[in-house]
């Protein structure tokens, strides 16, 4: 099929001959072989075909149109292939319509009834405009088939073929068809539309919904107006009748509307409407209104909508008169609904109705009937309704006011009405005129409507002006009785724009309203010019700020004076006095209409705009006029009488002395008896009347100093003068209300010159003006208060602070005595409500409130005339600050915090404030803080942080001054009102550095007084402050003396427990800051001391610093130098500072004090001890009393004892516990207090070790290895040097060194024993740079044998500490053997002493081995000593003739020799001291052990020893095995194989030996060791004084000896052993003594 399809397009497009015409036409003939779309498609090639030829013949066009024909009669085609046959014939008939007709004729009369398809075609064909000519033919053939159609689609078939002709039967008659001309006469062509019409209505089946029906009612509309219309009239009826029987019977309302609109508009053709039609206008309004909807939902009710409203357009038309009764009538119905209908037909109609004066009123009476009801329901049908006569100017009816107004209220901002209502609202009010709408905006109207009319005017305005129209008032102005004149339209718009953020635009729209209507009067050439520039420059610019700001950043006042300026300009521009003048009466005029309750900012800008418009005028005579006028106008409200001032003091800023002159007048009639206005009233009235215009002229002079600042003065001291006068030559009777009306006056106008600018310039009448207060406030009762005429006399005055002249001393002095006596001294407020009303009470107590806040601002006024002067202030204040009523001190005292507090808040004060009784103000002050009355204490903390922040400031200011930038701590945040009442001593500290030295003197004096109150809390707040005071400033202090006797003499008062503390406290600062003039008068006082005197020496150790400034004062009275002298005659000043010492340390807090200066006060004390002890004082003699623990029982002590308990009492004081006990344990108390045993007395005290502790007497000296650690605390007691920080010892080394050689004996022996005993501390011998050795090698070789002694000490303590001059320490102490070891032999030594010398030999052989050749020497020496002092002569030989470093064979000769003696327990405890060296650090010791046992045992016969002994040795040496030295292993290797190989022990043995270390037992034996004792047992024995002497002596030669290689074997052994003293000189070196056993020597030096 498309391959057949496609041939024939093929074929077409090839060729156009009648060939081609018709094969189509033979395949559309076969159409029952074809389908439906190709047969489609053929006809549609078939048209197209036809179309484009230019010419078809007769015959192919009857051929064509039969096989057409025969087509749609013998085929059951679709819609498609019917519509393409139709426009195939349609084709045809172009070229020929007769054929195409003819052919359908003949088809039809073969037929009783053509087919429905033939009938569409012919309908669709007859629609062609070339069918005129068989319009009568085809209608007379289809009039007969009428009504022989039956079924729906015959019927349908002829509706089209009836339209069809109708219309173009129509449209031939309205001339749309002129070349052709029809079959038929118009009248024949009525009949048959009528005929047609009958039968459709008759025969057809229309009373029932359908097809039919609807397709009849679509082509009845054209018949219509085929009927003539008289025939078209008289058919209306049954016609009318018909369609409403239609509407009943359910047909769709679209097509009855649409045939009844069809009818109408054919009757409104023939030009009337007749009376069958008139008759049933109300069904037909009734059908038609049921299809007007008020808002459109689909399509079809949108046609409906628009043909029913058609139709009332036809109706209206013909019938207005009815039509608008039937719409009034729905309009005053009471069904909203049919209201809706009828606003919104009437509305759409309203232009077909005739305007007339009638149907105006008659239609506004409707329209304002609806307004009122105010229906929701109806309001914007309503609306739309107005807009309409709105466009017919209904608004300037007589009741247009009402809508305008209704439309107004609509348009409201934040009106009840929607959106899109009120928006309707405004563009309707767009119809009102532009005058119109000005006058609403002139008239009071509701702030919500003003902004939307002023937009609405707006852009009516600015519309007209750009149509080139001229502004409102060029013409309108000259009606001012029917609208609003220009000066009262430019006034309503200032006065809105004066709160421009109400309602969010009220100003911005004002303004662009303006600027609209600019220039304000057109018709003035000059003003239409300047104005003109003025607005278009300046109203911008506003409306900018007003854009930029919001109403919460928004100034009032700047954008009010803007205004006022504007305005000004404005008026300047217009430059017309006579214009002003009636500005000026409008401005009046308004005012009298604007209510002050209301628009009280509104009134006063009215009155500003007054004058600003008068100080814009130059004509001088004219201003005066008009301010005798605005002094002539009402005056009657207060707000009026400010608004008077305010005009004129404007007025004033251009026109001063005109207004001065205007002013000086009218006081001068107001105050003339004869011509005053006043006198003319009634006697009741007057005095009201002269209150209100002295009222207004003191506000005018008021507002004048506010406005002009500057070249015031003359004139205002004229205008003082004036006020005076004014009040001196009042013509009325004078009461309090007049006084208080005149004085409030005063004080406004007062306060407003007092900020005028006139730095310069001399009042003269202010003196008088003060005085005349004073004496007002002279007038007022001093037992109760009942007006404020105090209050606003001081206010007054306090508004003259700034003008000069100030106030002199006697002035301020009355004034000050005059305000204090009429307040301060009121009985208290309790007393004055008493028998008072609660009102009046309440009354009472507000105006003394106020009364008092007034006395402040005038104190503080009189502060900042003259800041210098604020002391004097306070002094006025004394006698009520020191009052014995509590209110009278209460309230002083609230004056006095009030002119502290405000110069406190005043830091621009650059003048100098001085108190010069600085000292007694903080007293009074911090006394009135512990007041009994609460708010008394709070007050006055108040006022001492006041001053203090006072001072502060004043600090810095002195040294910005003095160009010192210190950046000063935030103190004021340290102390606060609460500090001060809290703490009375805070007070005086945080004042002490701004007191001078006088006045802390004073505060003490003061305070001093106060300790002896009967009130406690004041004794206690007394001693506080001069505690706190003495503690701060003390050193400043003047009148040492008389402070110190007055304190002692009130701690002899029976003072409260803290207040004698407070007080002694006090006199602990005063003697740190003043110790010597303290101690003076002090230490001056009789011995012993009573308990007062006691008392304050032991509080002077609870402070750190005095307890230093006193002890150092001490310390340099006992270090003073003080001769011998007998008891009689020596000096009890040193003995005081015993006793004072007693007492202060015997505290427990001043230990840290105490240690800074122990070791001075140590040597003092010491000093002092044997300085008294020479003093001989008789033991009888009582210096000092010392209470025991219970208080009760006492014990007396005399000089020296006092002294000794001061050096136990300085030893406790600093928890030397130990040293105490120590000392009285060996009775050290006792040798300090003896001149031959002192110097041993400070040995003991300062003794390294105790008793307990000291070596026994060893054999061996080199057996007492030095200690690892020099400073190990021990449990147990001892002396000074273990029990000291070695900070404290290199303290006291310090201070012993300048005394060494001191010229003093005394002195010097005290000393040189704490010298030596300071050496035995390591970290003492050895301080770098210190030759401690030079010292006491030149104290052995004095004569005194004490110094001796000490040398000797020393020596022996340098020698324990390895260091840099070991090897020197042992020289020195082996030359100093030597030396002890010729005195021996001088003095023939007893077999005791020999037998101590002994223990000497061991180390003098070890020593000689040593390397250092020095040492080797004096060691030799020192063995020729001790062979001379022994005996042994041989051995003398032996060492003198051999050379020194032969040290090998000074060992043999000298062991043969000890060997020689046969003293075998000699031997052996000389072996056994060797044992001890075995242990050295140092190699060469212990090889020179090792030899000495070697040669020594080599010499002996070893059968005779027994083997316990023998054991013991080869122990001793087996140790050695694994000594780190291998010559060491190799020397003890050799030695036990010498021992093995002696030709006297056995081979067994030897094995024995080797394995047992056991000698086997055979002979006589003898005993090596048998003797010697463990140092347990030696103490037990005890140790002989001697020999402890000498083992004193040498051991720290030998231990010198031992290096630091002790510290680096740990796994050896230390024994620390220490030397503690040593016997006198005497007994050492006497050759008696020397014999004398240990129990005589300990019997003689007393010592247990």
């Amino acid at each position: 099929m498309q391959e057949q399809l496609g041939i024939i397009d093929k074929k077409w497009d090839s060729s156009t001959t009648s060939v081609h015409i018709n094969s189509l036409l033979e395949s559309i003939q076969n159409a029952s072989q074809q389908v439906p779309a190709s047969v489609a498609h053929f006809l549609s090639l078939l048209e197209r075909k036809i179309l484009s030829s230019k010419k078809i013949n007769v015959s192919m066009c009857q051929n064509i149109t039969e096989v057409i024909i025969h087509y749609l009669l013998n085929t059951n085609s679709k819609a498609v292939q019917e519509e393409s046959a139709a426009a195939v014939l349609l084709a045809i008939e172009v070229h020929s319509p007769k054929v195409v007709i003819s052919n359908f004729w003949d088809q039809m009369n073969l037929q009783n009834l053509p087919q429905p398809a033939l009938l569409r075609t012919l309908g669709k064909l007859i629609l062609y405009q070339g069918m005129a000519p068989y319009i009568g033919a085809t209608w007379s053939y289809v009039l007969p088939i009428l009504r022989k159609a039956q079924t729906e689609e015959e019927r349908l078939g002829l509706c089209n073929v009836i339209s069809g002709l109708a219309i173009n039967a129509r449209n031939h008659i309205l001339g749309n068809d002129d070349d052709k001309s029809m079959d038929i006469t118009q009248e024949m062509l009525s009949f048959k539309a009528c005929l047609t019409l009958r039968v459709l209505f008759n025969r057809w089946p229309l009373k029932i919904k359908g097809k039919v029906t609807e397709e009849t009612l679509s082509i009845l509309g054209n018949l219509f107006f085929l009927i003539s219309p008289p025939k078209l009239k008289s058919q209306l009826c049954w016609l009318i009748r018909r369609l409403l029987a239609l509407n009943k019977a359910g047909v769709k309302p679209f097509y009855i509307i649409q045939c009844l609109s069809q009818l109408l508009e054919a009757v409104d053709a023939s030009g009337s409407g007749g009376k069958n039609l008139a008759s049933k206008l109300d069904d037909i309004v009734v059908l038609l209104s049921s299809q007007v909807t008020w808002k459109v939902s689909n399509s079809d009710s949108l046609q409906n909508h628009k043909i029913a409203l058609k139709s009332f357009h036809i109706m209206t038309r013909l019938f207005h008169q009815e039509m608008v009764k039937l719409f009034l009538k729905s309009m005053d119905g009471s069904d909203k609904s049919n209201v809706t209908l009828a606003l919104k037909i009437f509305r759409d109609v309203f232009q077909e109705v005739p305007q007339n004066t009638e149907l105006k009123n008659e239609v506004m009476q409707t329209i304002i009937h609806l307004i009122q009801e105010d229906s929701k329901t109806i309001r914007l049908p309503l609306l739309q309704f107005i807009e309409k006569l709105g466009t017919y100017n209904y608004f300037t009816l007589e009741k247009g006011d009402v809508v305008i107004d209704h439309l107004i209220k609509l348009s409201e901002l934040g009106s009840t009405s929607d959106e899109e209502t009120r928006e309707l609202s405004i563009n309707i009010l767009h119809l009102v005129s532009l005058p119109r709408l000005i006058t609403l905006l002139c008239q009071p109207i509701r702030p919500m409507a003003f902004v939307p009319l002023c937009k609405i005017a707006t852009d009516i305005a600015l519309k007209a002006q750009a149509l080139g129209q001229p502004p409102y008032l060029s013409s309108y102005h000259l009606k001012p009785t029917e609208y609003p004149s220009p000066q009262m339209l430019f006034i309503n718009l200032l006065l809105s724009s004066l709160r421009p953020y109400k309602l969010k635009e009220f100003g911005m729209s004002s303004l662009w309203l303006l600027y609209a209507l600019h220039p304000i009067n057109s018709l003035h050439p000059v003003i239409n010019f300047k104005l003109g520039q003025v607005w278009t420059k300046e109203i911008p610019n506003m409306i900018q700020i007003l854009e930029k700001h919001t109403e919460e950043n928004f100034i009032p006042k700047e954008w009010e004076k803007r205004l006022l300026v504007f305005s000004s300009n404005s008026l300047l521009a217009i430059h017309d006095d006579y214009w002003l003048k009636d500005f000026i009466e409008t401005v009046f005029t308004k005012i009298q209409n604007t209510s002050w309750l209301q628009q009280e900012k509104e009134k006063s800008f009215l009155y500003k705009l007054i004058g600003y418009t008068l100080k814009g005028s130059n004509d001088h005579n004219f201003v005066l006029l008009m301010l005798f006028d605005i002094l002539k106008s009402p005056q009657e409200e207060e707000l009026e009488r400010k608004g008077i001032g305010s005009a004129i003091s404007i007025v004033a800023t251009n026109h001063l002395k005109t207004v001065l002159i205007v002013l000086e007048d009218h006081s001068k009639i107001l105050t003339d008896k004869d011509a005053s206005p006043v006198l003319n009233l009634k006697k009741e009235l007057q005095q009201d009347e002269w209150i209100k215009n002295c009222n207004t002229i003191y506000i005018i002079y008021s507002r004048i100093f506010q406005e002009i600042k500057s070249d015031m003065g003359p004139h205002a001291d004229s205008i003082l003068s004036l006020i005076i006068y004014n009040y001196e030559n009042c013509i009325i009777e004078k009461d309090k209300e007049l006084t208080l009306n005149y004085l409030n006056s005063v004080v406004m106008l007062t306060n407003n010159l007092a900020n005028m600018n006139l730095p310069d310039f001399q009042f003269s009448f202010k003196i008088k003006m003060v005085y005349f207060m004073m004496e007002l406030v002279k007038q007022e009762p001093t037992i109760f208060i009942s007006n404020p005429i105090r209050q606003k006399a001081m206010m007054i005055i306090a508004n003259f602070r700034k003008l000069k002249p100030p106030l002199q001393v006697e002035e301020k002095k009355e004034l000050l005595k005059v305000c204090f006596k009429y307040i301060v001294a009121l009985p208290p407020l309790e007393v004055m409500q008493k028998d008072l009303s609660p009102k009046e009470s309440q009354t009472t107590e507000n105006l003394f409130r106020d009364t008092l806040q007034a006395l402040r601002k005038m104190l503080e006024g009189l502060v900042m005339e003259m800041p210098n002067w604020i002391q004097n202030y306070l002094e006025f204040l004394d006698t009520w600050l020191n009052s014995q009523k509590d209110h009278e001190r209460e309230r002083a005292l609230w004056c006095g915090v009030r002119i502290l507090s405000f110069t406190a808040r005043k830091h621009n004060f650059y003048v100098d404030i001085e108190f010069p009784q600085l000292g007694q103000l903080v007293k009074l002050l911090a006394i009135l803080c512990q007041d009994h009355v609460d708010n008394i204490s709070f007050l006055a903390s108040q006022a001492v942080y006041s001053l203090y922040c006072i001072m502060l400031h004043k600090k810095k200011l002195d040294q910005e001054k003095k160009g010192i930038w210190e950046e000063l701590p935030n103190k004021e945040g340290v102390y606060s009102a609460c500090v001060f009442h809290n703490d009375t001593s805070e007070i005086a500290k945080a004042f002490a550095e701004y007191f001078t030295p006088k006045q802390v003197t004073n505060l003490v004096m003061t305070a001093m007084e106060g300790l002896i109150d009967s009130r406690a809390k004041i004794s206690l707040a007394s001693g506080q402050l001069m505690n706190s005071a003495m503690e701060e400033r003390g050193k400043d202090v003047l009148k040492v003396d008389q402070i110190v006797d007055g304190i002692y003499d009130r701690l002899r008062s029976q003072l409260e427990p803290a207040t004698r503390r407070e007080t002694l406290q006090a006199m602990c600062s005063l003697a740190g800051n003043n110790a010597h003039n303290v101690m003076t008068l002090l230490l001056k006082r009789p011995l012993p001391w009573e308990r007062i005197n006691m008392e304050l020496w032991r509080v002077f150790g609870t402070r750190r610093k005095t307890t230093i400034n006193v002890l150092q004062l001490l310390i340099s009275i006992l270090e003073e130098r003080h001769p011998k002298q007998g008891f009689k005659e020596m000096s009890f000043r040193p003995v005081a500072v015993t006793c004072a010492l007693c007492e202060m340390l015997s505290g427990t807090t001043c230990k840290l004090a105490l240690l800074e200066l122990y070791p001075r006060l140590l040597l003092a004390v010491l000093n002092h001890v044997y300085w008294v002890i020479e003093q001989n004082v008789p033991q009888n003699m009582v210096v000092y009393r010392r209470e025991d623990m219970s208080g009760t029982k006492s014990k007396a002590f005399d000089p020296v004892s006092c002294a000794l308990e001061a050096v136990k009492i300085m030893l406790t004081a600093a928890e030397y516990y130990g040293v105490v006990s120590y000392t009285d344990q060996y009775r050290g108390w006792d040798l300090l207090s003896s001149p031959k045993y002192y110097y041993m007395g400070v040995i003991e005290l300062t003794s390294p070790c105790s008793i307990s502790q000291s070596p026994s007497r060893m054999p061996c000296l080199l057996a007492l290895p030095a200690p690892s650690n020099s400073w190990t605390p021990l449990s147990h007691p001892s002396g000074l040097v273990r029990n000291c920080d070695p900070s404290i010892l290199h303290r006291v080394m310090r201070e012993v060194k300048p005394l060494l050689y001191s010229m003093e004996d005394r002195q010097k022996i005290m000393a040189r024993a704490c010298f030596v005993q300071l050496l035995w501390h390591q970290s003492v011998a050895q301080t770098l740079g210190e030759n401690f050795l030079s010292h006491l090698s030149k104290w052995i070789r004095e004569p005194n044998l004490i110094m001796k002694e000490i040398g000797l000490r020393g020596i022996s303590n340098l020698a324990l500490h390895p260091g840099q001059e070991r090897d020197q320490v042992r020289i020195s102490a082996t030359s100093a053997l030597s030396h002890m070891l010729h005195q021996v032999y001088k003095f023939r030594p007893g077999p005791k002493t020999r037998n101590a010398l002994y223990s000497f030999l061991v180390p003098l052989l070890i020593s000689i081995q040593d390397n250092n050749i020095e040492v080797a020497k004096v060691c030799g020496k020192a063995l020729i000593e001790w062979a001379i002092g022994i005996g042994w002569t041989s051995l003398r030989q032996t060492f003198q003739t051999t050379i020194i470093t032969d040290h090998v064979k000074i060992l043999e000769e000298a062991c043969k020799c000890l060997v020689s003696t046969n003293q075998s327990q000699l031997v052996g405890k000389l072996l056994f001291q060797s044992f001890g060296f075995l242990k050295s650090p140092r190699p060469f010791i212990r090889a020179a052990a090792i030899t000495f046992i070697g040669q020594t045992v080599m010499k002996l016969n070893m059968n005779e020893i027994y083997e316990e002994d023998v054991e013991q040795l080869l122990n001793a040496l087996q140790e050695l095995n694994n000594d780190p030295e291998e010559s060491i292993q190799g020397l003890v290797s050799i030695t036990i194989k010498k021992m093995e190989t002696a030709s006297y022990v056995k081979t067994n043995t030897r094995l024995h030996l080797r394995q047992n270390l056991k000698v086997p037992v055979f002979g006589v034996k003898k005993r090596l060791f048998k003797n010697i004792k463990s140092k347990e047992e030696g103490k037990k024995k005890g140790i002989s004084k001697l020999s402890k002497l000498r083992h004193w002596k040498m051991v720290s030669l030998w231990r010198s000896s031992e290096d630091n290689t002790r510290q680096n074997e740990p796994s050896r052994t230390n024994h620390q052993l220490f030397p503690r003293r040593i016997l006198p000189q005497k007994y050492l070196l006497n050759a008696q003594d020397l014999d004398k056993s240990v129990h005589q020597v300990q019997k003689e030096l007393k010592i247990s």
